[in-house]
Parts: structure tokens; C-alpha cells; sequence
């Protein structure tokens, strides 16, 4: 089964930290539960996300390498609104 992100954002080109200050960013907009989906091109952005997501509330159910780009996929945490 594909995960099917509820917004997508392209990092690519973009220097570490940006990749994961512009997700940050993304998932302020979302709902708790939405699915944010990442393409990096920055080597530093694998350690990054999977220290960002262990911190925080958030969960990343996969993510990948195809080629020279990075693909995170990100489930928002918290509480979802009634």
C-alpha cells in the first residue's frame, strides 16, 4: 500500500538545516494525523529527519533513497480536533 501524503514539499537543492526547517514549517499546517511527504537532496537531511522525528510528537512511517534523492514521509502527532 502507497502512502498517500496530504502535502508534499520539495527540499531539493536546498542546504542543510533548510529541508527540515521547511518541513517543520509544512507541518505547522497541518492537521494532526495528515501525512507530509519531503524530497531532499542534502546527505545531512537522513540523519536529521530521524533525529527530528524522535524528539518530537511526529512519526515517520517510511522513508527512502531513489538516486541522489531523499524522500521522508511524516505523520503528524498530536491530538486530532473533535
Amino acid at each position: 500500500m502507497a502512502l498517500q501524503p496530504d502535502d508534499l514539499l520539495d527540499a531539493q537543492g536546498l542546504p542543510c538545516p533548510l529541508p527540515l526547517l521547511k518541513a517543520k514549517q509544512a507541518l505547522s499546517r497541518l492537521a494532526p494525523g495528515q501525512l507530509l511527504e519531503v524530497m531532499a537532496t542534502d546527505a545531512g537531511s537522513w540523519r536529521d529527519f530521524e533525529t527530528f522525528v524522535a524528539q518530537s510528537a511526529h512519526e515517520m512511517p517510511a522513508r527512502e533513497e531513489r538516486g541522489d534523492v531523499y524522500h521522508y514521509w511524516i505523520r503528524k502527532g498530536g491530538e486530532p480536533a473533535p
